[in-house]
């Protein structure tokens, strides 16, 4: 009887394999390069630019939310009724963001000297500022009351920062990379709550106590400018931009 041994040694990845493997895998960087270049903003100085400005209003019954603190009454206060949309006497809505969408290229970023790290402060239990844009890169994150505060900061359920800050004083910073809508909140008091609009252009503003907005030194075309309110949600609209004139015009923000 004649035996006959083979040996064989099973490869998963044989050289057909691995060349494909490897393909697709440059295809994917290469994707990623190529969409990582198309959303870069390009800086430029604008000739002739023209101005979007406005009032964002909020007609109607302003609708309201009850905190209720469970702990550190001291510090955090008791229960109270806030408004779910900050309006004046003149209907205009503060802290609404305004910005246009997806501009690849325009007016510089400010200069250095006003490019301070912009700061996220924690004080009586609530955020201050409540709503604020910024650049991609560094937040500073200070906690102003004498007891511990987890700021936890979401890009929708992804998590962006979490921060255990315990003591009065404490200071971190988080790094915000990417641009995109950052919901903050604080794991220990489940109802402060702040939002930082990390901007992809410099075309981007919040509206004050009046509701009124300014965008400057835009190159003519044509836009979509979306206003955002943490209540409202966002609405989009078109706008032409000429060139040395001004748009003008009225957002009216409504019940989601």
């Amino acid at each position: 009887m004649v035996k006959c041994r083979h040996s064989f040694k099973w490869n998963p990845l044989g050289p057909r394999s691995r060349s494909v493997v490897l393909a697709v895998a440059a295809a994917a960087v290469a994707v990623f390069v190529h969409v990582q270049g198309v959303h870069a903003y390009e800086a430029l100085t604008v000739s002739g630019g023209g101005i979007v400005a406005g009032k964002v209003v909020f007609n109607g019954e302003v609708p309201t939310k009850m905190i209720i603190p469970t702990k550190d009454p001291a510090v955090c206060g008791g229960i109270r009724n806030v408004s779910l949309v900050t309006v004046g006497a003149d209907k205009g809505v503060k802290d609404a963001v305004v910005y246009l969408k997806k501009v690849k290229r325009g007016k510089g970023w400010p200069t250095a000297e006003a490019l301070k790290t912009p700061v996220l402060d924690q004080e009586k239990c609530k955020f201050r500022p409540h709503v604020q844009v910024i650049r991609t890169g560094s937040l500073d994150i200070l906690n102003s009351d004498p007891l511990l505060h987890n700021t936890h900061g979401f890009y929708g359920r992804r998590t962006a920062f979490n921060l255990a800050m315990p003591n009065k004083g404490d200071k971190n910073t988080a790094n915000l990379g990417r641009p995109g809508l950052v919901r903050v909140e604080c794991d220990a008091h489940g109802w402060m709550l702040a939002w930082v609009q990390v901007a992809d252009s410099p075309y981007y503003v919040v509206t004050g106590e009046d509701g009124m907005f300014t965008i400057t030194d835009v190159p003519p075309g044509k836009y979509t400018l979306v206003v955002w309110q943490e209540f409202t949600g966002a609405i989009e609209t078109t706008v032409v931009v000429k060139a040395g004139e001004k748009s003008e015009m009225s957002i009216e923000l409504k019940k989601m």
